[in-house]
């Protein structure tokens, strides 16, 4: 099977037919799928949307059961939760509903963890972290741009020449570096490339 777009998060199971993983949809599986827009709900009260994923949580004064529903509870309602609450070993916690959120300095809010600083994100060499509100993702350094190679997406130098974005003197030829450009004053000319006289 041959898929000449590509399966991001799936598997080509025909000519150019994707089998998408859980959690991703579209034509190339390249879309995440909104498991909290789907009917019926997977959620009981909260659902927030995660890459490929999902994650239930419950209103204040309920605690979060393992199946995803919501049960009633004097205890957490005291403790006064954002994201609800878990009973563990007969103490109360209250949860965050992604793992790139951490419980504030109060035990009751959720707060970002900035992956990119933390250095807890993995993004390969040729590409950049850039950090949501509880997780991150990673994005093509600048000068590359994310493209269909053969089986999978990579990032690869735009060249700045022959797409015209570069700002080489009008008496300077552009040459196309990896992730860059250089500028030259042609002959006759001298500067910087970007000033040429």
């Amino acid at each position: 099977a041959i898929c000449g777009h590509g399966c991001k998060y799936g598997e080509c199971t025909g000519p150019n037919k994707c089998k998408c993983f859980p959690g991703f949809a579209g034509k190339t599986c390249n879309q995440d799928l909104n498991e909290c827009g789907l009917k019926p709900r997977p959620c009981e009260h909260r659902c927030m949307n995660t890459h490929g994923s999902y994650k239930c949580y419950c209103l204040n004064g309920y605690m979060l059961m393992p199946d995803g529903t919501c049960a009633s509870s004097r205890t957490c309602a005291m403790v006064n939760c954002q994201y609800g609450c878990e009973e563990v070993k007969g103490e109360v916690q209250c949860l965050c509903p992604s793992v790139g959120l951490q419980l504030g300095p109060n035990g009751r809010t959720c707060i970002d963890i900035d992956e990119c600083s933390t250095g807890k994100a993995v993004c390969s060499y040729n590409r950049r972290c850039v950090n949501t509100f509880g997780s991150y993702y990673c994005k093509c350094q600048l000068g590359y741009e994310l493209k269909y190679i053969s089986t999978h997406y990579d990032c690869v130098d735009v060249n700045e020449c022959v797409t015209n974005t570069h700002r080489c003197n009008l008496h300077a030829e552009c040459l196309n570096t990896e992730g860059s450009f250089k500028c030259k004053c042609k002959k006759g000319y001298r500067g910087s490339g970007f000033d040429c006289a």
